[in-house]
């Protein structure tokens, strides 16, 4: 987004030319003729012709009415539809630079993203931020960058590269490129009252700006709560009953489509009310570097969407008209007269290919190709993330005295809980009680001691090797999965090696590794290529864990460090629960 928008519309030389070509005095820069026009106000389809002056639409009107332009689009065939908006996203998702994610999406119609750049900013603070809101001006995507508000996700209880009080969000907030505060994680810190995330919240309320959610789980006293403070949207949604709740308590719900098992039973719910509440939006989240190279970005949510029985004009307008009012963006979202000329030419819609893509006014992509460069920026900044020396074997074991112990145990994938668990101890370290995954995450960003905290997960299979990524929610610690600390050596000493990344080890050999030195979570090389090293690692992993979805999945790795989330989760000080405030940092409870 450049800071100028939406006001650059309202030039009176670009609106006075505007007005002389609707009413026929003068000429079109682009005339959109032929097509078939999905209304995003009523959902139904018309056929109509477009004429734009710069960027902005300056006519819709009846077929064939108008010839003069200087160049003219034959739409025949086509149907045609505000760009489209995905309203709550990560590009270090997909591993790649803004500049190539754009390339990959705007071919797609996707003409403006809502970027959180909260993985950037836990490993470089306000630096990270800067380098978003900077590599993404110039390109052909619109970009919306929200300032994150949870870095780390749970104070106290973790470790990042840096630390966003209220003064930071406040001082991001004052930048033109922000549009708002990004997802408020702590849940807890909000609806408890604490001192740091409530100033964080009143900082965007007195900014004016967007203040956007994660609710996961709550309901009742606490969702009302957590909304009374300020909060107004939610992707984490659990259930179809819990997108019914939060819609009847009034809140904007970000659809994502990161989560595609629960994608069926949501459009039922919608279905079953018999209209789509123009509080549904629609977004990727999180979309891995194969999956956006195969499948694409938003365009892939609606595509399911649709697959799973909602109508194309419901999904289009979650992704557009609604997307625009959430944004509060009245230039966006629609194919009429005086708004902002980003627009899409679908072929259908059921494979929503296109034909044409316009971004502001310029034809940017023909038949799913770019017809812009993508600008290069400097990643030099950003390299050198991983402050961690070799480790060894006995990194990953866990002292303790005796000849038994009790330890406490991380009990499932995703919806965590604590466990205990007997085990005995040899020669000074503790035997991974039976059917446990060990988990270690090693700070890695220079602020505190590196020393890995090892923790002992179950229902998480039988591990016959090791993972290590740098990609680990939220703070983005060196985190490594496995059976066995000879492997877990291995896999984070070649993660370590490679400034940041992603390493399968077995019996003692990297399998594959994904070098990722731009923040120890993006690469540089192009999408083709990030997305075949990727698919490489998850053909790995299948070979040293057997995934039982919808939970035990290779995507839980990444996420297993969210401490902000309800349950025990390791993180870089020991095994900490935001319910409590408190962290293990052994998971030796007791000496038998």
């Amino acid at each position: 987004m450049s800071a100028a928008e939406p006001r650059d519309l309202n030039d009176p030389t670009l609106r006075e030319r505007a007005v002389a070509a609707a009413r026929g005095d003068a000429p079109f820069d682009i005339l959109i003729s032929g097509g078939r026009l999905l209304d995003a106000v009523t959902g139904l389809t018309r056929e109509a012709d477009i004429g734009i002056v710069g960027p902005l639409i300056a006519s819709v009107h009846a077929p064939a009415r108008r010839t003069d332009a200087t160049e003219t689009i034959d739409a025949t065939g086509s149907i045609i539809s505000p760009g489209l908006i995905d309203t709550h996203m990560h590009i270090e998702s997909s591993m790649v630079t803004p500049a190539e994610y754009a390339a990959a999406v705007v071919p797609r119609g996707v003409t403006t993203i809502v970027w959180d750049p909260h993985e950037f900013g836990n490993v470089h603070g306000l630096d990270g931020v800067r380098w978003a809101i900077e590599a993404s001006l110039g390109l052909p995507l619109r970009t919306i960058v929200l300032a994150p508000s949870c870095v780390p996700s749970a104070p106290g209880l973790e470790v990042a590269g840096a630390d966003f009080d209220a003064a930071v969000i406040a001082e991001m907030l004052r930048w033109p490129d922000v549009g708002g505060v990004a997802e408020v994680m702590n849940m807890r810190g909000v609806i408890d009252g604490d001192t740091r995330m409530t100033a964080i919240v009143n900082a965007g309320l007195a900014a004016g700006k967007l203040v956007c959610g994660h609710a996961r789980g709550l309901e009742g006293a606490d969702l009302n709560a957590f909304m009374a403070a300020g909060v107004t949207s939610d992707h984490e949604l659990t259930s179809s009953a819990d997108l019914l709740q939060k819609l009847a308590a009034g809140l904007t719900i970000e659809l994502r489509g990161s989560h595609d098992h629960l994608l069926q039973e949501f459009v039922s719910a919608l279905n079953a009310i018999g209209h789509l509440p123009s509080t549904i939006t629609l977004c990727t989240d999180d979309v891995f570097p194969d999956e956006l190279k195969d499948g694409g970005g938003l365009d892939d949510v609606i595509r399911r969407l649709v697959r799973y029985g909602m109508k194309p004009e419901w999904a289009l307008r979650a992704a557009t008209l609604n997307a625009a009012q959430r944004l509060k963006r009245s230039d966006l979202g629609l194919i009429a007269a005086g708004r902002r000329a980003d627009i899409v030419l679908f072929e259908d819609l059921v494979d929503f290919a296109t034909k044409i893509v316009i971004a502001n006014g310029e034809i940017v992509s023909t038949a799913g190709e770019m017809n812009v460069r993508m600008p290069s920026f400097e990643i030099a900044a950003l390299q050198n993330s991983v402050k961690l020396s070799p480790l060894t074997e006995n990194d990953f074991r866990v002292p303790a005295e005796g000849r038994r112990v009790r330890v406490a145990t991380i009990d499932r994938p995703r919806f965590t809980q604590w466990g205990e668990a007997e085990t005995v101890v040899k020669d000074g370290f503790v035997v991974p009680p039976a059917g446990s995954t060990m988990i270690a995450v090693a700070h890695r960003h220079g602020k505190a001691d590196g020393r890995p905290r090892v923790g002992f997960l179950t229902g998480w299979g039988t591990w016959r090797g090791a993972f290590c990524t740098t990609v680990s929610h939220d703070s983005h610690n060196l985190t490594v999965f496995g059976g066995n600390a000879r492997d877990m050596a291995v896999a984070a000493n070649a993660v370590i090696a490679a400034g940041g990344g992603m390493a399968v080890a077995r019996d003692g050999q990297v399998e594959t590794l994904l070098p990722l030195p731009v923040s120890g979570l993006v690469t540089e090389a192009p999408l083709e290529e990030t997305a075949a090293s990727f698919r490489a690692v998850r053909k790995a992993m299948e070979t040293i864990v057997d995934w039982k979805p919808p939970y035990l999945v290779f995507k839980a790795c990444f996420g297993a460090t969210l401490a902000c989330n309800i349950g025990p989760h390791q993180t870089d000080r020991g095994i900490a629960d935001v319910l409590t405030g408190k962290v293990l940092e052994s998971p030796v409870i007791e000496v038998l």
